[in-house]
């Protein structure tokens, strides 16, 4: 049994709809490692459910594995507003979310984030952020302003297959674009922070209670 294998067996188990959807974007849909998976959708679903959000924003649903961890923990009244890019994954996804126990917590909005968000005002208790590596900076300028004091943010893949710690390259956008969000991340004042490194690294930031909108 390999470490992987053990841990997997002494959490909560993933459960025989998520494994279905899992299967299915590994035979559906391209890149499917990208889902979030057993053991880290457990940890946002803990998370939600440690947090009581009554308003989460999720930038980035792909196949929609992380929505529904997420929306698995949300309290009664509580909604979940998710952006895909990606319009050639909505029926994929209008299938896997309209069919599952939390289909009526769930908002999915097709197109970018970073132009439909910002006019649909309210601010946000809790917000996952695991799209566009080149826009993680932008993401998180857009967020900071409609984040509730003591709101959360955690952003996944912040240590992007361990290349954030070398020298990128000049065309190599993402890793250019992670390394430029951690930086910005670290040296701002208005939130707590801490990288875990689970899979691919996951940054979880905490926004001061006295941060001024």
């Amino acid at each position: 049994m390999t470490l992987d294998e053990y841990i997997l067996a002494h959490i909560d188990a993933e459960g025989d709809y998520l494994h279905a959807l899992w299967r299915d974007t590994q035979l559906r849909l391209s890149y499917g490692q990208m889902a979030s998976g057993h053991l880290q959708g457990r940890l946002l679903k803990m998370l939600i459910e440690m947090t009581k959000p009554q308003k989460v924003l999720e930038l980035g649903t792909f196949s929609g594995y992380a929505t529904l961890c997420m929306a698995e923990g949300l309290q009664e009244g509580a909604e979940l507003h998710t952006f895909e890019i990606f319009d050639e994954n909505e029926d994929f996804l209008r299938q896997w979310i309209g069919e599952s126990p939390y289909a009526d917590k769930i908002h999915l909005h097709i197109g970018n984030a970073l132009q439909l968000l910002p006019p649909m005002g309210g601010l946000w208790d809790f917000a996952y952020i695991d799209a566009d590596k080149r826009e993680y900076v932008a993401y998180y300028k857009m967020l900071m302003p409609l984040m509730k004091p003591g709101g959360y943010i955690v952003a996944d893949n912040t240590l992007w297959y361990g290349r954030v710690t070398g020298k990128a390259k000049e065309s190599d956008l993402q890793t250019r674009g992670v390394q430029a969000f951690n930086d910005l991340v670290a040296a701002d004042p208005r939130v707590e922070k801490v990288i875990l490194p689970l899979r691919d690294g996951l940054t979880i930031i905490r926004v001061k209670e006295h941060f001024c909108q």
